[in-house]
């Protein structure tokens, strides 16, 4: 996903947010089919520890593409005013903050409020203005799992302790790559040979490795090809069905396979 519609709701909210809230039904009907058309995803946001929001709540539309990474804030004061937020960066104010983003959806899976919360508050005792509980983002068994705006980047299995460390590298402009899932803006295939490619030639930084050329050579098996100024990496990997595996989440009615990138190559130079 590389855009996103940020709406601030303090809930509660149902198993499918946008939908099941206590936003105006027919609102969150328009929404959902505005963003389905225009590829972005809305997701609802609240302050850390559920505190009271303000009669003008937030909006905020984010793009996470590869050089367009921006995040422009707004206020509504009620739910039609939703309908007119413009989906493309023209409406709000650009704000060079980060967002920190972190799942503690309940009624989607336990798991990411029982390991989300304090994730959220320890983001909220250092960066209050910048952190948010959020809607479902996807990848419950890596919770508590937080996105980093507008550069969308995943990061699962945080703990209040580690969120020093992913605010620091964030900030200084790294990743933490024992945490990182990847960048929301690139297919799977791509965040996995970006992983490889990161640890085969050590580059940390939050920008670098951009992919610049992505072929598909057989159903399974994906070659990429990311620039840097020491001479380019080329990774490929393999696409495999694991064994199932037992109950990933809370939620989860039994064990299930995931999906998994092997390392088929990498050439650097």
């Amino acid at each position: 996903m590389s855009r996103w519609l940020l709406i601030e709701h303090p809930g509660p909210w149902g198993r499918v947010a946008l939908r099941d809230s206590r936003l105006d039904q027919s609102v969150a009907r328009e929404l959902e089919a505005r963003c389905r058309g225009a590829g972005v995803r809305p997701m609802l946001i609240r302050r850390a520890g559920r505190a009271a929001a303000t009669a003008a709540r937030r909006w905020a539309y984010v793009d996470s593409r590869l050089g367009h990474e921006g995040m422009w804030w707004g206020r509504y004061d009620v739910d039609r005013d939703l309908t007119d937020v413009a989906l493309d960066g023209s409406a709000g104010v650009r704000s060079g903050d980060p967002a920190y983003l972190v799942c503690t959806h309940a009624r989607h899976d336990a798991c990411c409020a029982i390991r989300g919360r304090p994730v959220a508050a320890a983001i909220a005792a250092l960066r209050p203005e910048q952190a948010w509980e959020c809607s479902h983002t996807g990848g419950d068994r890596f919770a508590a799992n937080v996105v980093v705006l507008p550069h969308g980047l995943y990061y699962g299995t945080v703990t209040p302790l580690r969120v020093p460390d992913l605010l620091s590298s964030y900030e200084d402009g790294r990743v933490l790559p024992d945490l990182l899932r990847g960048r929301s803006a690139f297919p799977m295939a791509v965040q996995a040979a970006q992983h490889h490619a990161r640890d085969a030639v050590g580059d940390l930084g939050l920008t670098a490795l951009a992919p610049t050329d992505v072929r598909q050579l057989d159903p399974a098996t994906w070659q990429v090809r990311f620039d840097r100024p020491g001479g380019a990496v080329t990774v490929s990997v393999r696409a495999r069905v694991s064994d199932p595996l037992p109950r990933l989440t809370c939620s989860a009615a039994g064990s299930q396979p995931v999906l998994w990138y092997d390392v088929a190559g990498i050439v650097v130079g």
